[in-house]
């Protein structure tokens, strides 16, 4: 008869829970799908005494993460603690060094020590897999692991935090400041400790390096990633982008070009119409671009209990299935370190300006833009704020450096009454 697989997980907070939870409602399933029985041997947490709202007293108890790694009647270390240094980081290396498989939620540590834990692993026989650390319940890994392994990827885009989308939408739907939304998204405990990790970019960021690995066999260099989080978008940014047709996503884009790996984590703007504009609330999407398949769209809740916490328990039933997979889609010592490359795809941008309101203001603006060859597309100007005007402009597609020079050279004009903000444009 087959052996059991014996699981012991690494913190309790709501992914843990849940894991719980699916493995409790959901062992005779689980054991029909794999032929296997799958059972919890051993559980950690920062306390043993809080009220988790289901049953844990058959399970033994660990005070230390670290000793749950090193137990003799666990096969696979489920880490849900968090973090990328510190308890996490050190559990899973010594789950590794003692043999056993690992399952983590834990896109930060991927992002930091990915490639370094994907070496360890493999030279130990064990695996690493991380179905749960990108977009919650949407099988993004899977699908570049194994669905789309005969594709030569062109581009992985797509929102990838849920809370920066909740806000976006939320400012758009009830016509509030970035401010109201923040505080209303706070008290309702949608953001991380450090909200900067959210509305910084900086959680999506850990997740588009990990998806740049998996897509185009490269060594994780989060570090690269071009990073701009939506702390500077106004009500009005959103208004006039709706005016024109468009919507604000932060989008995540990550693609091969001559020059190296382009990684963006950034807002955008994406037509209305199109899937990544109607995104609602707290949804990921996630768009894969194959040379064989095509455009492939995957779509759903990317954080909460039941959708990460299902994708923690579609690692398990692998690994009970006798499932193994290098953990990046290829073995880590041949992933390549490729150069990074800084925007360098042209696209048309959303400029939005306020000027003084004067003769030749605008003539001076569009001088500019023109010696740094910024081609305009569109331009509206709307009611006046005192002696200001605020000016939006769509350009054609331009690159990127081109932009940033004349948005460099813009306040020798005096004219400018503030900083311009440009937004890339995306079409999906």
């Amino acid at each position: 008869m087959t052996k059991p697989l014996r699981l012991g997980i690494a913190g309790l907070g709501t992914v843990g829970v849940g894991v719980i939870k699916i493995i409790q409602t959901k062992l005779p399933l689980l054991e029909a799908r794999t032929g296997r029985k799958i059972l919890i041997s051993a559980i950690s947490a920062k306390s043993k005494t809080k009220d988790r709202g289901l049953d844990l007293s058959s399970y033994q108890w660990e005070g230390d993460p670290i000793s749950l790694a090193t137990r003799g009647d666990i096969d696979v270390f489920i880490e849900l603690i968090g973090g990328h240094e510190g308890v996490a980081k050190e559990a899973v290396g010594i789950a590794i060094s003692k043999g056993k498989d690992v399952v983590t939620a834990n896109k930060a540590l991927l992002a930091h020590h990915g490639h370094e834990l994907a070496l360890k692993a493999e030279k130990n026989g064990t695996a690493l897999r991380f179905e749960a650390a990108v977009a919650g319940g949407i099988p993004v890994i899977k699908s570049l692991t194994e669905g789309l392994t005969g594709n030569t990827i062109n581009k992985v885009m797509g929102v990838m935090n849920g809370t920066c989308n909740y806000i976006l939408t939320r400012m758009e739907s009830g016509g509030l400041s970035y401010e109201e939304v923040f505080s209303e998204a706070d008290k309702l405990g949608y953001l991380e400790a450090d909200p900067n990790l959210d509305i910084g970019g900086i959680d999506a960021a850990h997740k588009l390096s990990i998806l740049s690995s998996l897509a185009f066999g490269t060594e994780i260099n989060f570090a690269e990633v071009e990073l701009d989080g939506i702390d500077k978008i106004t009500i009005d940014d959103i208004k006039q982008a709706a005016d024109m047709g468009f919507r604000i996503k932060l989008l995540g884009v990550s693609q091969i070009t001559d020059s190296g790996l382009e990684q963006r984590m950034s807002p955008c703007l994406v037509p209305s119409d199109s899937p990544l504009g109607q995104l609602e609330g707290g949804t990921n999407m996630i768009v894969i671009e194959g040379d064989q398949a095509g455009q492939i769209m995957l779509c759903g809740a990317g954080a909460g209990e039941r959708p990460t916490a299902s994708a923690v328990v579609s690692d398990v039933v692998d690994l009970a299935r006798g499932i193994r997979l290098p953990t990046f889609g290829q073995p880590a010592k041949i992933l390549q370190k490729v150069s990074s490359s800084k925007s360098q795809t042209p696209a048309p941008y959303y400029l939005r300006l306020l000027i003084h309101d004067e003769p030749g203001a605008l003539a001076k603006i569009t001088k500019i833009l023109s010696l740094y060859n910024v081609s305009i597309d569109r331009m509206r100007q709307y009611g006046h704020e005192d002696e200001n005007a605020p000016v939006l402009i769509v350009t054609h597609e331009i690159k990127h450096e081109n932009l940033m020079r004349a948005i460099k050279e813009l306040p020798n004009t005096e004219v400018l009454v503030s900083q311009p903000v440009a937004i890339r444009i995306e079409t999906v």
